[in-house]
């Protein structure tokens, strides 16, 4: 039996990744980037302040405005927790008051089109959810 270096090792791993498996990283990912905030933030940041230009760099208030009912709490976290993975940028520019803005990178921008067509999909079929869930529960 051959001996595998530890950079083998993982790459084997990889092709093994099953997120269905609890111990599997790729289900610890999914979750990362399946939570609500999340998949706003990068819908956003994808589509632009109107949400259906190009993707630009938005400024905290911006996305503040655009994703209503986030706390300020809980969308700085979400910002960071994004930048952290790699999703997004955080640019901070020398100006008085300091403005940063944050866009998405390439690894975010792949990301950004599956989560497109997820919001996409539950804003054309809510109503049709709605009325089976009345339906269901009467």
């Amino acid at each position: 039996m051959a001996t595998m270096t530890a950079a083998e090792k993982r790459a084997e791993a990889k092709v093994q990744y099953n997120a269905f498996l609890a111990v599997c990283p790729s289900q610890r990912l999914l979750a990362q980037v399946s939570g609500k905030w999340v998949t706003l933030v990068l819908s956003a940041l994808g589509s632009g302040p109107d949400c259906d230009g190009d993707p630009r760099p938005m400024r905290y208030s911006e996305l503040a405005r655009v994703l209503a009912g986030v706390s300020p709490k809980m969308l700085s976290q979400t910002l960071r927790s994004l930048e952290r993975d790699g999703l997004l940028a955080r640019t901070a520019t020398a100006t008085v008051p300091v403005t940063v803005t944050y866009e998405l990178t390439g690894l975010g921008l792949s990301l950004h089109q599956t989560v497109r067509q997820l919001k996409t999909w539950s804003e054309q079929h809510r109503d049709e959810v709605t009325a089976h869930q009345e339906d269901f529960d009467a």
